[in-house]
């Protein structure tokens, strides 16, 4: 195949959107609505699980694909009581930068600054910004922080991917063996094994591995050092039926592997600057 890689401005359930595409076949649909990576198809397949029931109304999170959680993890952090779930990042409009394109690479950078609305939640000065790299069998995203404040600014956050599966049932996840673990079903810590096997509601943070992550002998999860955290969470069969924004069977065709940092929030001092990325590799 020859040419530039393209993008292009769309739509998706109604959602304004931007799609990528490689001249090799590889493509993904981001929604300016939470900067959330709603699709990423390479090697003929698509990598990623969204919800078919999802909420598109441009108000709620969206279920599935890769959600950005800022400033806080889940409900965990000193302002979990005005916070939303997880942050407010996922669930406001971003902003998009021209696409950088050549023939084997497509990278699109959306940004959120500090508005009104954000200041509702969070009386903090920000920008943040979330780099997606697109390349042949590989997906890079990258979250940026800058504190444009003139005090502190303290966060925690995670990409919060939901791998496609065929079966997670019969799934593996290698690459965490060794790691201290931590149950969070049943607040127990021990190490974790070799090879992590999903028969029933599982989610646990992990110390995060040096090296990378191998998801079914198909699919290669790396994370940079910034990140201090890995989750692995899938709802099983009876949480999921509790989900409205998911099918009955939908666990059944998702695995959460998450960059994140969940225990210990960064902290930046006025001007200062973090990033933290996740990749996705198709296994060779």
């Amino acid at each position: 195949m020859t040419g530039l890689a393209t993008c292009r401005d769309t739509t998706f359930a109604g959602l304004p959107a931007c799609e990528l595409a490689l001249p090799a076949g590889d493509r993904l649909v981001v929604a300016l609505h939470g900067a959330h990576v709603l699709s990423w198809a390479s090697g003929g397949q698509e990598r990623l699980y969204l919800s078919p029931q999802s909420v598109m109304d441009g108000q709620a999170a969206i279920r599935g694909g890769v959600p950005v959680c800022f400033p806080q993890f889940n409900q965990r952090g000193p302002l979990a009581d005005r916070l939303p779930k997880h942050g407010f990042a996922r669930n406001v409009a971003w902003q998009a930068d021209a696409a950088q394109l050549s023939d084997d690479h497509a990278r699109l950078t959306l940004r959120l600054k500090d508005n009104a609305q954000t200041r509702q939640w969070w009386p903090q000065a920000f920008e943040a910004e979330l780099h997606i790299d697109l390349s042949p069998g590989e997906l890079q995203i990258t979250l940026g922080v800058h504190n444009t404040d003139a005090q502190p600014l303290a966060f925690s956050g995670a990409l919060h991917t939901y791998m496609a599966v065929p079966d997670v049932t019969q799934a593996t996840l290698q690459g965490l063996g060794g790691q201290p673990e931590w149950d969070s079903l049943t607040d127990t810590h021990v190490t974790a094994a070799d090879t992590i096997r999903f028969d029933a509601e599982f989610d646990r943070v992990y110390e995060a591995a040096p090296n990378p992550m191998t998801l079914n002998q198909t699919l290669q999860i790396s994370q940079s050092p910034s990140w201090a955290n890995t989750v692995v969470w899938n709802p099983a069969q009876d949480l999921c039926k509790r989900l409205a924004d998911m099918p009955d069977d939908g666990w059944r065709h998702m695995l959460c592997v998450e960059a994140a940092q969940v225990y210990a929030p960064i902290t930046l001092p006025a001007g200062g600057r973090w990033a933290g990325w996740q990749r996705l590799s198709l296994y060779a």
